[in-house]
């Protein structure tokens, strides 16, 4: 039987995936700061796989991964949507496409 050793955060449902799959698993479940720490490597891993592919999919997965960071540090959507737009209206966007070349 080929193993194959991940070590690393996935989502809920995967474990149910490859079981269907006829697959079996070993899982635990992770809390406090070892699953920020996860979570953080996840979210990392998610911005690679962006930048590797461009794909749209792949930013999908890099606001999942964001709302379980902010889920498991008691930070609702809400909140990051406010701190978001707070920042916005005080340094703007970036719709504009402005790229700084020097400061004199």
């Amino acid at each position: 039987m080929n193993r194959k050793i991940y070590n690393k955060l996935i989502r809920d449902n995967i474990p149910n995936i490859i079981k269907a799959d006829g697959k079996e698993c070993t899982v635990e479940i992770t809390e406090g700061e070892e699953l920020i720490k996860l979570l953080n490597e996840k979210l990392q891993e998610e911005v690679d796989e962006y930048f590797e592919s461009n794909d749209i999919e792949e930013l999908a997965d890099i606001v999942e991964v964001i709302h379980g960071i902010l889920h498991n540090r008691g930070v609702t959507a809400e909140e990051l949507e406010n701190i978001r737009l707070k920042k916005k209206e005080e340094r703007g966007g970036f719709s504009k496409g402005i790229k700084l070349l020097e400061v004199f």
